[in-house]
């Protein structure tokens, strides 16, 4: 079986001032959130379609998706503390709901990154039935330098270098398995869902994304996207 699974988990302290997570916030005339769930809708290849949100807002996300969404594929499911405890959290679900099997695959994807398109989705459907682990990127513009305590420690080859986006996508079991191999140190050093394939000795495997395809973060980027959306409609 195919899952889409939309982490919806975060709680957006780098928005600033605002009275709800920012998935929550309206992004022209839908709250950034239901964007992002009906790009995944489109997809007919989707079994289930889970939507990862904090145990707060449960109600709140019942209420959107009873408001805007008529397809009866998508399930809420309760996150956990942090992102990863939150994509294990859908896992446990599909384990509990559906049992895993041998083929199975995720497909996951931040909530405020609505700009997603079919084609990224597609790429990454195709890739994950093939490999264990996918990750979406686009090539880095700027030099990545790197370093700590305002000291330069390198500066990598650009024509090397990856922006991470999502979706990222996993063979389920592998992910399980990963996940499950990882110490509790290794596990709080985690800020990416495929370096849980990867501290593991799991090879991923990149799909192109687009620049477009960019996270809602902060005040800034809220602006751009709302820009982006008047102009398109």
């Amino acid at each position: 079986m195919i899952y889409a699974q939309i982490l919806a988990g975060g709680k957006g302290t780098r928005m600033g001032n605002v009275p709800m997570p920012k998935q929550f916030l309206l992004l022209a005339d839908k709250p950034i959130l239901i964007h992002t769930i009906e790009k995944f809708t489109l997809e007919s290849r989707f079994d289930a379609i889970l939507v990862v949100c904090p145990v707060d807002w449960i109600s709140h996300t019942e209420d959107l998706i009873k408001k805007y969404i008529t397809d009866d594929r998508v399930r809420i499911v309760t996150g956990g503390s942090d992102r990863n405890e939150t994509l294990m959290s859908g896992i446990a679900y599909i384990q509990k709901q559906y049992g895993i099997h041998d083929d199975d695959v995720v497909v996951t994807h931040d909530a405020v990154r609505p700009f997603i398109t079919q084609r990224i989705i597609n790429d990454n459907i195709e890739a994950v039935l093939t490999h264990k682990a996918v990750d979406t990127v686009v090539p880095a513009i700027d030099t990545i330098v790197r370093g700590t305590d305002k000291q330069v420690i390198d500066i990598p080859v650009r024509s090397e270098m990856y922006q991470g986006q999502t979706p990222q996508s996993f063979h389920i079991q592998t992910l399980i398995d990963s996940y499950q191999a990882l110490s509790t140190t290794q596990k709080e050093t985690l800020s990416d869902s495929c370096k849980i394939c990867s501290l593991a000795g799991q090879s991923i495997s990149l799909v192109l994304g687009e620049n477009y395809n960019f996270k809602i973060t902060t005040p800034f980027d809220l602006r751009v996207a709302s820009a982006l959306v008047e102009e398109r409609s």
